[in-house]
């Protein structure tokens, strides 16, 4: 085999690999789904909480970076504390281990019959779950397909006397070693392509612990230029997180350097037939005792960051708050994310409907103001949603997932007219103000009749879709019905009393133009409500 067979061999089955490891990856957490979402909802303060979650989310999706990645992402977005994330992260370096764990099994002879039954079942199956199931096997045989043809391809290598000096040289020097591992997971932006490398070398009996162990510590430090790429352009506090996985990792290297020939003799005790099984093995030993050293030093972590990247983050953004394109690699949290950012936006207008009313009824210019300013809120988070479910559209979801996209699309626009609606109460109130329009205690009534409906039928359309609740969205109806009879109803009433002369005209049209703006949102909170109700279909 000549160099340039060996080098398209370990390119592609670099590529198998990493192929496999992301089909495997996207069908556990497509498979996951909601729980997922669930596992996520339970970080909180507590760090051990922290760990767990970062192990069970990237034992998922079979990334550490993509984790970390997301971790910045929930941070930048408010979700998150430092002390969160640092857990979270912890965690994360511990889940990647288990890929290492999985692939140091010689299962490459064995893989084509996993290509097999997973392509079956993602071809022959009509069901979305098996199909995922299927994805998961299949992406489990590719990936083991993968090292098998990166084995061969690095066996020529043993006859290479510039690859026997650099065995020796890195055997002698284990700074060189780790800047190997270092550079080679900055490039492939995978710790877990380099440990399945060093996994492939170990299978041809080319390296040994002595020179392996240095290259997992430099992976190690490799994998956070992804985090750390992804912080650029976030607030300060996504920077700090970012920054805390980089020190993480070269603390737990610069204590175990010392700790090198223990560490080689414990895990050539433990597995000393299998010098691939030594890798994973003090891959998983290396970030589990790093983890139990750094996790009561979180605040210490903090204090560092605090000090390398001064000061706090400015006055929270107009915009979006939930959702962050970092988040998009998980389609699955992004999507999460976005149903939260919508529910926030209706929030947004519904406080506004009942703000602009107060204002008519105190007739006080101050909430006006407020109103004004809350509908720039309103129209900001439109273009931040819209614009993020796009790209949200583009990623592989599953047809349901879609289908939540494209609903809430229509959901959104009908949130920003709702917002629309609330401006025009306020208009007309600064209207009623600037001519001080009076109206007959009848008149007020109505108003607050109608406007106690409206409101009622819109915190049931933000109910219903916040925990997608089809019988809470079919109450609406019977509310909107009453809506239209009272619209109508308050409009004869009203005629009559400018035919009587209890009210000039210009105050009757701002009347007349107030219940029919109620009317109106009452018509896009039953269509939010018509969107959970069809969803569910």
């Amino acid at each position: 085999m000549n160099t340039f067979q060996m080098v398209v061999g370990l390119i592609g089955g670099l590529g198998l690999f990493l192929y496999g490891m992301k089909l495997m990856g996207d069908g556990l957490e497509n498979a996951a789904g909601e729980k997922l979402k669930v596992i996520l909802e339970k970080v909180t303060s507590n760090p051990v909480m922290g760990v767990l979650v970062g192990t069970a989310v990237t034992a998922v999706i079979q990334s550490s970076s993509a984790t970390t990645v997301m971790v910045v992402g929930f941070v930048n977005a408010g979700l998150m504390n430092l002390a969160q994330a640092a857990g979270v992260i912890m965690g994360a370096n511990i889940g990647t281990t288990i890929t290492a764990q999985m692939v140091a099994f010689k299962l490459d002879h064995v893989a084509p019959i996993f290509v097999g039954v997973g392509a079956a079942v993602v071809l022959f199956s009509k069901g979305k779950r098996r199909r995922e199931i299927g994805n998961i096997i299949l992406g489990f045989g590719i990936l083991f397909m993968g090292m098998g043809i990166m084995g061969d391809a690095m066996k020529p290598i043993a006859k290479s006397p510039q690859f026997a000096d650099f065995v020796v040289t890195v055997g002698d020097n284990w700074i060189i070693g780790l800047i190997s591992g270092l550079a080679m997971t900055a490039v492939v932006q995978s710790s877990s392509a380099t440990t399945g490398i060093l996994i492939a070398l170990a299978s041809t009996g080319l390296i040994n612990m002595q020179v392996a162990l240095p290259i997992i510590f430099g992976c190690n430090i490799g994998t956070c230029v992804t985090a750390l790429l992804a912080s650029i352009g976030t607030s300060k506090t996504a920077r700090k997180a970012a920054l805390i996985h980089l020190i993480f990792n070269i603390f737990g290297t610069i204590i175990f350097i010392p700790l090198m020939r223990p560490l080689i003799n414990i895990v050539e005790t433990i597995s000393s037939d299998s010098v691939q099984r030594q890798i994973a093995n003090a891959h998983t030993i290396f970030n589990i005792t790093n983890t139990l050293i750094m996790l009561p030093l979180i605040k210490y972590l903090i204090a560092i960051v605090n000090k390398l990247i001064k000061g706090e983050d400015e006055v929270e953004k107009v915009g979006a708050k939930y959702i962050d394109d970092r988040l998009l690699e998980t389609p699955v949290i992004a999507e999460g994310q976005v149903i939260k950012e919508t529910i926030r936006m209706a929030n947004k207008a519904k406080e506004n409907l009942e703000i602009s009313m107060k204002a008519f009824n105190e007739n006080n210019d101050d909430l006006v103001k407020k109103v004004y300013e809350n509908e720039k809120i309103i129209n900001a988070l439109e273009q931040d949603i819209t614009a993020y479910l796009v790209k949200l559209s583009k990623t592989e979801l599953s047809d349901e997932q879609l289908g939540v996209v494209a609903s809430t699309f229509h959901i959104v626009n009908d949130i920003e007219r709702i917002g629309d609606h609330a401006e025009n109460i306020a208009d007309l109130t600064s209207e009623k103000i600037a001519k001080s329009f009076e109206y007959t205690n009848d008149a007020m009534g109505e108003l607050k009749h109608i406007y106690d409906y409206t409101l009622n039928a819109l915190q049931i359309a933000v109910e219903s879709y916040a925990a997608q609740d089809v019988k809470k969205a079919e109450s609406i109806m019977p509310v909107e019905q009453r809506i239209d009879v009272l619209e109508k109803e308050f409009r004869s009433n009203h005629i009559k009393r400018l035919n009587n002369g209890l009210c000039n005209a210009h105050a009757g049209a701002v009347f007349l133009d107030i219940i029919s703006n109620f009317e109106r949102i009452a018509d896009h909170a039953t269509n939010i409500a018509e969107s959970v109700i069809n969803n569910a279909k």
